[in-house]
């Protein structure tokens, strides 16, 4: 008889505790609800944030002369037609160009040439190693208003070649610190142990980097040349510097200015332009963000 008293009883004892239960589980969930509900504000609000500035833009770039000087927010007419004629502005097509071969040429430069420098600092030991590597970290600091005066002179003066952009690829060939250091970086995430079974499998060091280290490295590589193509492509002291004097050498940042100057009054124009040195950069970045993600996060795991 006690044995069968005895499930009646325990469940006569737990009765109580289920609505303690149930109230710390609504609570629990009431809390949960909350923070995911707070959490997607601020990412909804954040986003809105950076969004909203290039939607103004679109929408004004559509709007036609006399509206865009209004405090409408749509626009009355889709005038498409202003990016057709900011295209058959004189001079537009040449900074387009001038900017792919900046950008373009400078990258590739930078990239090719960075890859043995950073590969070297990763994974050779020599004498000399962290005093090479604190000066690559040194240049990074070293602001180039510092050394632009004798750069200039010595493209200008001694080489001849101001009114053009090649002061400013040329030197792309030689690498850049910035570069160097973040590839150095995502390479010492590269295990040895890899390195290792490739030299015993007959590789030397440059085959052993074609072979084994670039294709692991894709991502870091990816996320170089994506900062180095954005900083090229948006570079407006560079051309300024360089190139003022001679209108068929501008790029898209520094004859952007001169357009606005020229079309102060037609905000439209100015901002259909906008879009259109934008849009490059934005595709550029939608197609490679895994990569470039994965590249800056995997970077600095080492030290």
């Amino acid at each position: 008889m006690t044995d069968l008293l005895d499930p009646v009883r325990k469940a006569a004892a737990a009765a109580p505790e289920r609505p303690v239960r149930t109230a710390a589980a609504r609570t629990a969930r009431r809390k949960a609800l909350l923070h995911w509900i707070a959490v997607h504000s601020l990412g909804i609000a954040a986003a809105l944030f950076f969004v909203l500035p290039f939607v103004f833009v679109v929408l004004t770039s559509l709007m036609s002369d006399q509206q865009a000087l209004t405090r409408d927010l749509t626009p009355d007419t889709w005038e498409w037609g202003n990016y057709e004629r900011v295209f058959n502005t004189p001079g537009f097509l040449t900074w387009w160009r001038n900017t792919l071969l900046y950008a373009g040429l400078g990258t590739v430069l930078t990239v090719v040439s960075s890859i043995p420098v950073a590969y070297a600092l990763a994974k050779f030991r020599f004498r000399g190693r962290k005093l090479s590597l604190m000066l690559v970290i040194s240049m990074m600091m070293l602001p180039p208003q510092v050394v632009i005066i004798p750069m200039y002179l010595f493209w200008a003066k001694q080489m001849d070649l101001s009114g053009t952009l090649w002061p400013l690829i040329i030197p792309m060939a030689f690498g850049d610190a910035f570069s160097i250091f973040l590839l150095r970086q995502f390479l010492l995430t590269i295990p040895n142990e890899y390195l290792d079974a490739a030299k015993v499998d007959g590789c030397g060091e440059f085959r052993t980097l074609m072979k084994v280290v670039l294709p692991m490295a894709r991502p870091g590589i990816a996320a170089i040349a994506l900062f180095q193509f954005f900083a090229a492509w948006n570079d407006y002291f560079g051309p300024q510097i360089y190139a003022s004097e001679n209108p068929a050498a501008w790029t898209l940042s520094y004859g952007l200015e001169s357009f606005k100057g020229a079309h102060h009054t037609d905000w439209n124009l100015t901002m259909a332009a906008t879009v259109l040195v934008m849009a490059p950069v934005i595709a550029v970045f939608f197609f490679a963000q895994k990569a470039f993600v994965e590249g800056v996060t995997l970077t600095g795991v080492k030290g």
